[in-house]
């Protein structure tokens, strides 16, 4: 399987293409963002709400907590671990759960959470190319994140 990439020409773009994502996501999905600062992973993050229906209002750059827990038709959970070089080992028990939980979990920084991460997520890459443009590059760490990515790919 390939994966899948899309140039973005501004945060407007880089949000309806998270949106589109957002209302494929189901229970339990996990998206691992990763991207130096600056490249639209919160953006991105604030599109997966919208596709998943969470009021605008309430979505925050969590960049000083470590995680934000928004309702819509699921609930989606914000992690943010820009601040954490390591993870304090007493911090893993509320990650793990999070992160095999019913929720739609956006990890901003996942590398950070590498061995944390279920067998089955979507990675998303972000690149910035340009003043406004951004590369993303999304790919499926199993057979249910494959499918997302073959489903975005497909409404283009």
């Amino acid at each position: 399987m390939r994966p899948y990439t899309r140039v973005c020409h501004s945060p407007a773009e880089t949000r309806a293409l998270a949106a589109r994502l957002g209302e494929r996501l189901g229970a339990g999905d996990v998206v691992a963002l990763n991207g130096e600062l600056g490249s639209g992973k919160t953006e991105f993050v604030h599109g997966l709400a919208q596709g998943l229906e969470v009021p605008p209002q309430l979505v925050a750059s969590p960049s000083f907590t470590l995680a934000h827990e928004y309702p819509g038709r699921l609930t989606l959970v914000h992690l943010d671990l820009y601040r954490l070089e390591d993870l304090p080992p007493e911090l893993l028990p509320d990650l793990e759960e999070y992160l095999s939980g019913e929720s739609v979990v956006a990890v901003e920084w996942a590398r950070r959470l590498a061995a944390l991460l279920p067998g089955d997520y979507l990675e998303v890459d972000l690149e910035i190319v340009g003043e406004n443009d951004r590369e993303l590059t999304f790919v499926g760490h199993g057979e249910r994140s494959w499918g997302l990515v073959r489903g975005l790919a497909a409404q283009e």
